[in-house]
Parts: structure tokens; C-alpha cells; sequence
């Protein structure tokens, strides 16, 4: 009679389960996993809610949302089944076969009706159900039907999801982005396998929780960081949903709460430069301090190997390296985990890469001789000359990667949307250097994986290299790339312009400074073409400046070592454009070539003040052609800031160009000491 009372007892002190309900279509059944009773993200989710929860799957392969689809949801044996369960929590994951042919171009207006009624339907069956709606997992490039309406009839049911969850006033929470870096967990470009489906279902648990691992920063905040002075910041994170966060600088406190989602910010007023500022953050459970945080100008300087090239490494090294002591200037070096060269990488390295875990593990630093050694050399002699200026401290980040091609470095929706074929097969593809694709086959052969990625695939160093630094606010970026896309300047021309947009639009800034090093000399006939193209785009992007480094290339070596004008070229053109500084940014670049009596060039330059030779000669390496196209040498003289050209075998002059060799001893430069940048142009009459 006791144990009889005591167990009755005992069971009425436990409360009743939680039941959740997973509505769905085969994503949320778990198709293409080898166990979905035991793989599926609601029978990963059961585990991590525990004992206290009720999890029960109700995915319908090939279900619509749509209930004028080829296989509408609310149809199904499922939907019986997920009503008469009745959960106290619904999360619904559905849309991604109304992309289908036969169901969004017709039914795309019942969409968010037949949505809402969905949930009506919850809400009927249990009057207190706490609904979550799924922004759709993604869908990738290699689905048959991406380019031709996939592509874009996913992105309007993520909006019509949005509206859903406002409408409602349900809880939305976002499967998308939290897989859109790991196309290698969907091998049939819709299904997630065991990886996609445990991120799956961490994302729902801590939507259900709101367990989101406690306070988590950046890596970039930490001791010795930079922030950006004179204009409002955002510091941000992530934390516990409801926590309230604290954070502290000089004589600011703001606090705010974290969101459903998991992420908070706060924005603080404008710092003054040159003090030592200690920030701390709280919450109820912690407190994150950093010490010796500076406030001045942060620039990125990222690119392919001659912006990775080390201040050792230089000719100037080893006497500068010794005076590089400055507290002012802070670097923060984001190495590679593995370099990508020709040696077959181990399997350790490929599965880290795998996981996007290419750069190394890296902090805020002092600029010192032990720091600033291995640390880029343009973007230390960039960083030094502004110091130099400007007199505040100077934050640099650096995450170039050698061999890099320029889509490596673009977002991935971007590529989706202007350029797909760059993503399919892209080692083999036409976009592709043919070395570029060989390294990355080379490197890749130890892998049985056909979805491993690679450093230099596209988006991949957008995801692992930009993305994770969070917006982190900048003044401006330094960039030194083009090697790898010299070979098609068609392509590398868009795809450039792509690039500089899709980070303004990361970091929501579209003027932000965008500063480049053209292609110097070296004996590659396709450089001639490629460095003329830069050139024409810095008239075509606005807030844009590039740094002529044809003067100091070396035939024979891609990596010529004299890189202290380089940085401080680039310097040039951030002190002029951005800090008002009354200096000449760069050596004459061509404005026009017009024809003038007896057959004669006259070329006028912008930033010609002071027009003369570096070497004291004639101007020299400049040609004159026929509508023919068939150049010849042409005899140069200076007169003032303009330069004459003339020819006795041009009878009637078109075309004019300057420096058109691979490698080029062309003279020009002006009262700075700055070299004219090479060009290709048409006459005008």
C-alpha cells in the first residue's frame, strides 16, 4: 500500500512531457540518410532536449505547403497524424518543393493564406502551441533546375516566409544561413546528410531553448584591439536569448537584450583616438574584459600572395624590421592553417578545411619587430605611412592567400545571381587559370569526398576569411590580386566589380575605400591586357584608387621584393581620398590622346604635375597604330604636362599605347617620382 502511494506520488511531482511536433517535407523526414530514426535532425533534437521533451518526426517527402500543389502537405497522412498529436511546439520547415515548376508559377499568391491556415490548423488543435517557422534550407547551385527558376523562387518563398511570421506573430528562426557555407552537407544539392542534419537540429533546439552557448564575441575582439574612431560602432555577439547584455568603454554604458535568435548589439557613440580605452562586456553569468583597446583607422588588406609577402621577405626588410617597435599600430595576421601548393595535403588538413576551418587561430598584436617580420610587407609600409600622418593608432587586418583567384573571394549569393557557371565543377571549368585548377586538383586528390572544398573555390574565402569578421567596422580595404585571373580579363572584369560590391554590401558601407595594386612586369603577354583593364576600372567604380607596380616588377618572378613604394602608393590614395591631405595619390594616369597638326599625338595625363623620366632619357616605350591596328615605335617628347607623339611610318595615327609589354622599362613619372600607369587608347580627331 506504501509503494503504491509513494510511485502515485512520485508521478504526479513529474510534469507532463513538452511534445514537439517537426512538420515538414523529406528534409525534416531525413531522406537520403542511411538511419532517419536515428540521423534525421528530430531524432538528433530528441537527444539534446532530453527526457523532458517528446519529439515526434512528421516530414512527407515531396510535400508542398501549397495546397493547390502536386502533393499539398495538409493531404497527407502526416497532417493527420501531427494534428492529432497536437503539440505544445510546432516548427514547420516547408516551401522548398513549391519551387517546383508545377506549383510556384501558378499558386505562388495562396503561399502565405495557405501558410497562415497551416498554423491556424496548429492552433486548433492546441490552443497554446508555441509555433516556429523555418526560413527554408538552402538550395544549391547543382540542382537541375538552379538557374532556371529554383534560384529565384526560392528567394521569394524566404520572403513570403518572413511576411508569414509577422503576420502570425510566430517565431521564426533561419535554416538557411547557418548551412549557406557547407554545400558539401547536401550531396544532392537538397538533402542534408548527417552533418547538415545535426546543424539542422542545433538550430531548432536553440530556437526552442533559447540555448545559444552563453556570451560568444568575434576572434577579433581581443587585448590590443582597434576600433574605429569618429563614427558610431557597432560592437555585437551572440548569447542566450532574453540575457541581458552590458557593455562598457571609457565613460559609456549601453545594454540591450539578446534577441530570439541569439544575436545582440549595441551601437557606441564615437571613440576618441589616442586613449586607452578597456572594453567589458557582461552578462548575468559573465564578463568578457579587454585591455589596451585603441580607438583610430582599420583597414583589411587581403589578396593573393604578393599582399601575403612577408616584411622579412622584402628588400627593406631587414633594415626596417628592427625600427617596426610602435604600440600604435596593431595587426591582426588571420595565417593559413595549410598553404596552397603543390603537396598533397593530409587527410587531418582536408577534413579541417572541410569544416571552414582554414585560417589559424589568431589576436590583436603590437607591432614590433617579432610581429611585424612575418606580417604582410605592403601592408605594413601602408600602415606606417599613415601612422606617420595621421599620428592615431592604426589597426590592420591581414588575410591574403597565395595563388587566390578573385572568386574565391566573392559571397556566395552574388555568384548565385550574376555568375552560376562559376560554381559548377570549377576546377575543370573555363573560368577557371588551368594551374589555378591543378593546384586544387593536386591538393585535393587524398579526398574521396567530390564535394571537398578548396581554398581557392568560389565563395570559399568569402565564407572562411570576410564572413567571419562580422562586419567588424573598417575604414577602407588594400587589395593586391590578379595573378590568377589574368588570364580572362572579360571575366575577371566582372567579377571584380562583383567583389567590391559584395563586400560594401557586407559591411553596408557603398562608399567604402577600395584601393588595388595593378599587376606589375613580368614576361606574361596577357599582363599588357589585364593592367590596362584595372586601369579602366578605376573609372568605372567609384571610390576606388589603384598603385602602380609596373616599375617594380622582376621578369622572372611573380613576387618582386621591393614593396615599400607599393604600400605606400596605396597610402597615397587613402590620405588624399579619405583624410584630406593635399598630395598627388598616384603618377599620371591617361586622360585623352587627340590629334593635332602634321600627324602629331598630344596625350594629356591626370596627375601630370611635373612630367619627366626616371631616368633623365626621352619618354620611351610608347607606340602609334593605323585603324589596322599594327603599331610602331613612336618618338615622345615632354612639353609641359602633356606629352607629343609622333611617327614618319603613322601617316594617319588611331591608336596609341604606352608600356605594352609583359615586362616593361617604360620612364614615365611625374614631379613625385610616380610612375605613369600603361595604356592602350583611341585617338580622338
Amino acid at each position: 500500500m506504501f509503494l503504491l502511494c509513494a510511485t502515485q506520488y512520485l508521478a504526479a511531482q513529474v510534469p507532463d512531457k513538452i511534445k514537439v511536433a517537426c512538420i515538414g517535407n523529406s528534409i525534416t523526414y531525413g531522406y537520403g540518410l542511411d538511419n532517419p530514426d536515428k540521423e534525421s535532425y528530430p531524432a538528433r533534437l530528441q537527444e539534446m532536449l532530453g527526457n523532458n521533451y517528446d519529439v515526434k518526426n512528421f516530414g512527407k517527402s515531396g510535400a508542398t505547403l501549397l495546397n493547390k500543389g502536386h502533393r499539398p502537405y495538409k493531404d497527407q497522412e502526416e497532417f493527420q497524424k501531427a494534428m492529432k498529436f497536437a503539440g505544445d511546439i510546432a516548427v514547420i520547415h516547408l516551401g522548398v518543393n513549391d519551387t517546383d515548376p508545377r506549383d510556384w508559377p501558378d499558386y505562388r499568391d495562396y503561399f502565405v493564406a495557405d501558410y497562415l491556415a497551416l498554423i491556424d490548423s496548429c492552433r486548433k488543435a492546441n490552443p497554446k502551441v508555441r509555433v516556429i517557422v523555418c526560413r527554408l534550407t538552402p538550395i544549391w547551385d547543382r540542382h537541375p533546375r538552379f538557374e532556371s527558376s529554383t534560384r529565384d523562387w526560392e528567394d521569394e518563398i524566404q520572403q513570403a516566409i518572413e511576411t508569414v511570421a509577422q503576420t502570425a506573430q510566430v517565431q521564426l528562426t533561419d535554416l538557411h544561413e547557418v548551412l549557406y557555407t557547407y554545400p558539401h552537407y547536401f550531396p544532392d544539392a537538397i538533402h542534408p546528410n548527417t552533418q547538415g542534419a545535426q546543424i539542422l537540429a542545433q538550430t531548432v533546439y536553440s530556437a526552442i531553448t533559447g540555448d545559444f552557448g552563453g556570451l560568444k564575441l568575434s576572434p577579433l575582439y581581443s587585448d590590443n584591439m582597434v576600433l574605429q574612431h569618429n563614427c558610431p560602432i557597432q560592437i555585437q555577439g551572440t548569447d542566450n536569448a532574453g540575457e541581458k547584455i552590458t557593455v562598457r568603454i571609457g565613460n559609456q554604458t549601453h545594454t540591450t537584450i539578446t534577441g530570439t535568435d541569439g544575436h545582440w548589439s549595441v551601437t557606441l557613440r564615437p571613440l576618441t583616438a589616442n586613449e586607452n580605452y578597456t572594453l567589458a562586456i557582461s552578462d548575468s553569468k559573465q564578463k568578457v574584459t579587454y585591455h589596451h583597446v585603441a580607438a583610430g583607422e582599420v583597414w583589411l588588406c587581403s589578396g593573393q600572395s604578393n599582399m601575403e609577402f612577408q616584411l622579412q621577405q622584402a628588400t627593406t626588410g631587414p633594415k626596417d624590421i628592427p625600427l617596426s617597435d610602435n604600440e600604435n599600430i596593431r595587426l591582426f595576421d588571420m595565417k593559413a592553417n595549410w598553404q596552397t601548393d603543390n603537396k598533397a595535403w593530409t587527410a587531418t588538413a582536408l577534413d579541417s578545411i572541410n569544416q571552414l576551418q582554414y585560417y589559424q587561430k589568431t589576436k590583436w598584436s603590437q607591432c614590433t619587430p617579432k610581429t611585424s617580420a612575418t606580417f604582410s610587407a605592403i601592408a605594413y609600409y601602408f600602415g606606417k605611412t599613415l601612422y606617420d600622418s595621421l599620428q592615431v593608432p592604426i589597426g590592420l587586418i591581414c588575410n591574403a592567400i597565395g595563388g587566390s583567384p578573385t572568386e574565391a573571394w566573392i559571397d556566395r549569393s552574388t555568384i548565385e545571381h550574376q555568375i552560376p557557371g562559376l560554381l559548377h565543377n570549377w576546377p575543370h571549368n573555363d573560368y577557371i587559370q588551368k594551374w589555378v585548377g591543378e593546384r586544387a586538383l593536386t591538393n585535393m586528390k587524398n579526398s574521396h569526398n567530390k564535394l571537398q572544398r578548396h581554398p581557392y573555390a568560389p565563395c570559399y574565402l568569402f565564407e572562411t576569411g570576410i564572413h567571419p569578421l562580422q562586419q567588424f567596422h573598417i575604414r577602407g580595404v588594400i587589395w593586391y590580386q590578379g595573378e590568377s585571373n589574368a588570364h580572362n580579363v572579360n571575366v575577371h572584369r566582372k567579377l571584380f566589380k562583383w567583389l567590391v560590391a559584395s563586400w560594401r554590401s557586407y559591411w553596408e558601407k557603398p562608399d567604402m575605400p577600395f584601393y588595388y595594386v595593378q599587376l606589375s612586369s613580368l614576361n606574361r603577354p596577357s599582363w599588357t591586357w589585364f593592367r590596362d583593364s584595372q586601369r579602366l576600372l578605376m573609372q568605372e567604380i567609384p571610390y576606388t584608387g589603384m598603385a602602380v607596380s609596373s616599375d617594380k616588377g622582376d621578369s622572372l618572378d611573380v613576387h618582386p621584393r621591393d614593396k615599400k613604394a607599393i604600400g605606400e602608393r596605396l597610402a597615397r590614395w587613402a590620405l588624399h581620398c579619405d583624410y584630406g591631405y593635399n598630395l598627388t595619390p598616384s603618377g599620371p594616369l591617361i586622360r585623352s590622346a587627340r590629334l593635332a597638326r602634321s600627324n602629331q599625338v598630344i596625350l594629356d595625363f591626370d596627375y601630370s604635375q611635373g612630367l619627366r623620366t626616371s631616368d633623365g632619357k626621352a619618354p620611351s616605350c610608347f607606340e602609334i597604330a593605323e585603324v589596322d591596328g599594327l603599331y610602331q615605335p613612336a618618338t615622345a617628347t615632354i612639353q609641359g604636362n602633356q606629352i607629343i607623339l609622333w611617327s614618319e611610318q603613322i601617316r594617319h595615327p588611331r591608336f596609341v599605347r604606352y608600356g605594352w609589354q609583359p615586362f616593361t622599362r617604360a620612364n614615365l613619372i611625374n614631379e613625385e617620382g610616380l610612375p605613369a600607369s600603361t595604356f592602350r587608347t583611341e585617338i580622338s580627331r
